[in-house]
């Protein structure tokens, strides 16, 4: 249990980190409630379990190649700034009570769209094969088996997290109102496109290194 113990610190201290999908997360959950942010929690635990398995099988090589590299960091960009301007457009548009019931994100609608947006960065994978190196070396996932379970951690540690920020959103919601929900829409928005210019930059900066 060991590796599955080190899995659940990782997912969940990782999943900790302010990041662009925490940030649509709390707005999904102000705007739409408890369920539509679990659902976006559920895919961001999801991918992370994904990009955890791949940095187990040594995916991380594959993100050496120059043109693979450099077309994944500008999709990713593209995704969380779409994501970001989508965002600020509620942000303007929405009045109070002028919201139509199919403009609210369902629970599937939110999962889908959280699977797309934490996806939008796969140079992740080559942060969880270090995180795996290091466990590796540390005994945590020198098997087959270790690793199973370290990617379970991770995958759980994640959900617990971002669960929790749901929840905790979710009673926060009650007691504030539109206007701040709008201003939540605000900050969400212009944190994603923030996130998206910065791994575009990153993704086009890295040129010079090769």
């Amino acid at each position: 249990m060991h590796a599955f113990a080190v899995g659940f610190g990782l997912g969940f201290f990782v999943a900790l980190q302010l990041g662009p999908m925490s940030l649509l997360l709390m707005r999904t959950t102000l705007r739409a409630g408890w369920l539509a942010g679990l659902a976006i929690g559920t895919g961001i635990a999801v991918v992370d379990a994904l990009y955890a398995a791949c940095g187990a099988a040594g995916a991380a090589p594959f993100l050496a190649f120059e043109p693979v590299r450099l077309a994944l960091g500008l999709l990713g960009a593209a995704v969380l700034v779409g994501l970001g301007v989508r965002t600020l457009y509620s942000a303007f548009r929405v009045r109070l009570g002028g919201e139509l019931d199919a403009e609210v994100a369902t629970p599937r609608r939110a999962f889908l769209t959280s699977l797309a947006g934490t996806a939008s960065n796969p140079l992740t994978i080559a942060s969880w094969a270090a995180i795996f190196a290091a466990a590796s070396a540390a005994g945590a996932a020198h098997t087959a088996g270790g690793a199973v379970l370290l990617v379970a951690g991770v995958a759980l540690g994640s959900l617990v997290w971002v669960s929790t920020l749901a929840t905790g959103t979710a009673l926060a919601r009650r007691a504030i109102g539109w206007r701040a929900i709008r201003a939540a829409d605000t900050i969400a928005g212009l944190g994603l496109i923030g996130f998206g210019g910065a791994l575009a930059a990153a993704t086009l900066g890295g040129l010079g290194d090769g």
